[in-house]
């Protein structure tokens, strides 16, 4: 219902009201985009206000969370979230760089995780364990509250995965990621284009099961886990030091070194 008819007041003076509050202009870049109504993706469009907040909490009443944004200019020069949005001011909003260096302008976060940790929200448990596939070290839990995920992005500098919008507006996270894909795979890939990490991975170095990092260990130190085809066939095994699980090269293994060669060492994943 539109002012005028709630308070009764008429419509020249709701115009005249209008003329007057101040206005901003936002634009937002590349896949912000996403985050937005189709009205407002990849055009500027003008926002009227009364009360004066900062920037980062006028980007997210747009639905775009606070992680997602490296980069913010108002009026051609970069500020951080803490800015006021002012009367006439046209403000342009970029998305996480983490591949590439922005230092000569306002970061909007702290530097970049280039030892990348992350913690999963409960919904990503099978991106959690081909992350580990690939090396990383990864928090994820079937149960745990949106409040713990976020106070562990903070306190242990992990960035936080997550397809819940809300749970990356939290004000204790400072790097997250929405995870737009819905297939495991995909969102693997994504990940990877993502953080610039195909030159970081190590295949295989890490348990799947509880992410520690696997030491050699002789077929003694193993063989009651082993299948009696697999004692025969292998002689190189990993193990888990925590929970004691056996890794060997079998059919999953030269499979999943596959899709890895033709996936993400490829020069298009790896850019």
């Amino acid at each position: 219902m539109s002012l005028s008819k709630r308070c009764g007041t008429p419509p020249v003076y709701t115009q005249v009201l209008a003329r007057i509050m101040p206005v901003a202009t936002f634009r937002f870049y590349a896949e912000l985009n996403d985050f937005l109504p189709p009205e407002r993706r990849f055009a500027e469009f003008a926002y009227s206000f009364l009360d004066a907040t900062t920037v980062k909490d006028r980007i997210e009443s747009f639905g775009v969370p606070h992680t997602e944004v490296d980069l913010i200019l108002v009026n051609g020069n970069s500020v951080d979230f803490a800015y006021r949005v002012q009367d006439g001011d046209r403000i342009a909003v970029y998305p996480v760089f983490e591949a590439f260096d922005i230092s000569g302008l306002t970061r909007l976060r702290p530097l970049p995780l280039r030892d990348p940790r992350f913690v999963l929200d409960v919904h990503l448990g099978r991106l959690a364990a081909y992350l580990r596939m690939l090396g990383f070290d990864v928090l994820y839990w079937n149960q745990c509250t949106d409040e713990r995920l976020a106070d562990i992005s903070r306190g242990e500098r992990r960035s936080l995965l997550t397809r819940d919008v809300g749970l990356l507006k939290r004000g204790a996270v400072t790097h997250g990621c929405y995870i737009r894909a819905t297939k495991p795979r995909q969102q693997l890939l994504e990940v990877v284009r993502r953080f610039d990490l195909a030159s970081l991975i190590e295949p295989f170095s890490r348990c799947l099961r509880c992410n520690t990092l696997l030491a050699h260990a002789d077929k003694e130190q193993v063989r009651q886990q082993l299948p009696a085809q697999v004692a025969l066939l292998h002689d190189e095994f990993l193990r888990c030091p925590d929970c004691g699980r056996a890794y060997w090269k079998g059919g999953h293994f030269r499979r999943m070194s596959q899709w890895i060669d033709s996936n993400i060492r490829t020069p298009a994943v790896a850019r």
